[in-house]
């Protein structure tokens, strides 16, 4: 018998031997359990059976009464986890966790209701997005500071956010990944271990600030899913790591050209201090002073000038430099004040917004849409709309619940990276670039729209029908360029139409965005939209 099923298992003989704080529900419907006295006699119920279990009751859902297994279709057990998170709210609780198994039936499923309502997310929030070259100790770096344990010099915390097997097997990232920490009265409130949801969930219920990062990806094959990290996340300061073995490379200077246009704050961090002596840090340092200095920033060096003029000065234009080492921990207390203490860059202006980056199907819940809210707050229960689809259209969906790094909150506000249940759609519908929005809006589908646009570096001078891979929020799709004047030399800035290849998407006048093709690239601002007919 596996672990799950014996979990299951365990759950019936509790409740067949005591029936304290089991409660078994074969399913639970709106237009039955919620209406009439029914939705009060039911709160009461739970209630009980978390007062029996100090805090805590088990529901068991597709089963009989006597604990036998019935099994129930999957959406007729999202309409009951549904309800019972409603009943949870009157007896304030809240579901903490639910497990399915599938049984010819249909689902069987337990759902471990805590006492206490969801989390409320008032607190400030800062999103720091990573960048930097293969090995030069990104994700390294974020689980040092994460955990507060340093690394073993084989890169083990750098395994708190990898995700996919093949990366942890090969020590390199090949997608973007999550991780938060947080900061109280008492200073950092850290991940005891990242592996563990809870533990994640932990920190994001106890700290009063939080730090999310978006570790994006360093191996060159992966840079657009690099560009996608820095241009579709809402974030607030960029984080460029340099390898004090082996000093800026191109695509050091490639990730520095992304932050650059996007306007993001940002931080180096000088990584692998332990490994040379301080004749070659400074001489890194200096290179890194030299990059910035080339495309018009102020370098300032934290060890020489303080944290305080490091907090004071950070912006578009001055990069504070901090010397770290993810195995003797050096830096890394530097970096948590500066964490602690910088101010959210992000403003959050206008209605609720939101640009899938990923979607995936939990059994039991649905379809779930993740990324960051760009603009306004939603909440569960609210009514949105998800598009564009292919052809243009919108489609009516609703808010099932909000997780938050794997802790369910009651709502989100701009700058949260968030997981979205869905009703009324199905996760095969659902695409990255697509995006959220309220009922009541009324988005038009987008295929082309003007733009001024910077080339960056090119070869030779892009013409009538150029077709790099346009990068704004999280859309990534190859687009067709027809300059006004015909053509795009390297270092020319101008006007071009941009048309969309394969689909629409929703596109408003002051976006900015990054275009490449190889390693040619620029940088761009909508200047006007053409909605489809």
């Amino acid at each position: 018998m596996s672990r799950d099923r014996a979990l299951l298992e365990r759950a019936l003989d509790r409740g067949e031997q005591d029936g304290g704080n089991v409660e078994f529900k074969e399913r639970l419907s709106r237009d039955v359990h919620l209406e009439g006295g029914r939705r009060e006699s039911l709160a009461a119920q739970l209630r009980h059976r978390i007062l029996s279990g100090d805090g805590e009751a088990t529901y068991v859902v597709g089963v009989t009464d006597d604990g036998g297994l019935a099994g129930i279709d999957p959406d007729t057990f999202s309409e009951t986890m549904d309800v019972l998170s409603l009943l949870a709210e009157e007896a304030d609780a809240h579901i903490d966790d639910v497990q399915t198994w599938g049984i010819a039936g249909g689902l069987v499923g337990v759902a471990m209701v805590q006492e206490g309502g969801v989390l409320e997310t008032d607190d400030e929030h800062v999103v720091v997005g990573t960048a930097g070259h293969v090995d030069h100790g990104k994700s390294t770096l974020v689980g040092s500071l994460v955990t507060g344990k340093p690394d073993d010099g084989d890169g083990a915390t750098r395994g708190y956010l990898d995700v996919q097997p093949h990366e942890v097997e090969r020590g390199l990232s090949a997608d973007l990944s999550y991780a938060v920490y947080g900061f109280d009265e008492d200073g950092p409130v850290r991940v005891r271990n990242p592996n563990r949801k809870a533990d994640r969930a932990e920190v994001v219920q106890k700290a009063d600030r939080l730090v999310s990062f978006v570790d994006t990806v360093g191996h060159e094959p992966w840079l657009r899913t690099t560009i996608r990290g820095l241009v579709g996340q809402k974030l607030d300061y960029g984080l460029l790591v340099v390898a004090a073995d082996d000093g800026p490379t191109r695509t050091t200077r490639e990730h520095l050209g992304v932050l650059l246009a996007t306007d993001l704050p940002t931080i180096v961090a000088i990584t692998k201090t332990d490994v040379v002596d301080d004749e070659r840090i400074e001489e890194v340092e200096r290179e890194v002073e030299r990059l910035l200095r080339e495309v018009g920033k102020s370098p300032l060096r934290v060890a020489r000038h303080g944290i305080d003029a490091a907090v004071e000065e950070v912006s578009e234009r001055v990069v504070p430099i901090v010397e770290t080492s993810a195995i003797t921990m050096d830096g890394l207390e530097t970096l948590d004040e500066l964490f602690d203490r910088l101010p959210k860059t992000s403003q959050d202006t206008g209605e609720f917004r939101m640009y899938v980056d990923r979607s995936y199907s939990v059994t039991g819940v649905g379809a779930v849409a993740s990324g960051t809210v760009m603009s306004g707050e939603v909440e569960a229960g609210d009514e949105l709309l998800l598009g564009p689809m292919p052809d243009g259209r919108f489609q009516a969906v609703e808010v099932r619940s909000i997780e938050m790094h794997y802790h369910r909150v009651d709502k989100a506000q701009a700058g949260r990276i968030v997981g979205i249940a869905l009703k009324g759609v199905k996760e095969s519908a659902i695409e990255r670039g697509m995006a959220l929005l309220p009922r009541d809006a009324d988005p038009e589908p987008v295929r082309e729209f003007e733009a001024e646009v910077m080339v960056l570096n090119h070869p030779t001078r892009i013409g009538d029908g150029y077709e790099p891979v346009v990068h704004l929020e999280t859309i990534g799709e190859a687009a067709a360029f027809h300059p006004d004047d015909g053509r795009l030399l390297p270092g020319d800035t101008g006007e071009t139409t941009v048309q969309f290849k394969f689909r629409p998407y929703l596109v408003e006048k002051g976006q900015k965005f990054v275009f490449r093709e190889g390693r040619s690239k620029g940088v761009g601002t909508v200047t006007d939209v053409h909605p489809m007919e």
